[in-house]
């Protein structure tokens, strides 16, 4: 099951900063999750609709800390580009990705993986982004980010959970 909490901004030196948190159930080991999680190929794959793809860096396999990857997607009927690298990384527990280029002021994804019972993988996502341009950015957030982010995360979230389960 797939749970978002999406938090009020807290003001902080940089502005407001949001936050989203979803936990998703796998059936399916940590490492698994980890390692797919990690997958070039299985992002873009989960982002279809969006048409995302890779188009620099890392464009294919699993990524290790330090990779790069810069995505192309069509959001809004909008083309975005943004550059993304793995910058924290313990196997097969916690990886991190940031934004190093790109239409956020700030964005950072913490992908954690938890042992849960029955042999299942609790995999909780923290995402914490702030859009430029500070009140503009700020109303973008509250009327459009708030809930289409969440609603990406979940569609990834439930790719990645329906693959590891039909393979396990």
């Amino acid at each position: 099951m797939c749970t978002s909490t999406v938090r009020r901004p807290c003001t902080c030196f940089t502005g407001p900063v949001r936050t989203i948190r979803l936990e998703t159930v796998i059936a399916a080991s940590s490492s698994d999750c980890f390692e797919l999680s990690l997958s070039v190929d299985a992002h873009a794959a989960s982002m279809r609709r969006s048409g995302e793809r890779a188009i620099g860096g890392v464009t294919s396999g699993v990524m290790k800390l330090g990779d790069t990857v810069t995505w192309r997607a069509r959001h809004f009927g909008i083309a975005f580009r943004m550059t993304s690298a793995i910058a924290e990384l313990q196997y097969p527990s916690r990886f991190v990705d940031e934004q190093v280029r790109g239409p956020f002021q700030q964005w950072r994804h913490q992908h954690t993986f938890a042992v849960a019972a029955d042999h299942r993988t609790l995999m909780t996502d923290i995402v914490e982004f702030e859009s430029p341009l500070g009140l503009m950015g700020l109303l973008a957030d509250r009327l459009v980010l708030d809930w289409y982010l969440p609603k990406l995360l979940r569609r990834r979230n439930t790719w990645l959970k329906t693959t590891l389960e039909v393979h396990s």
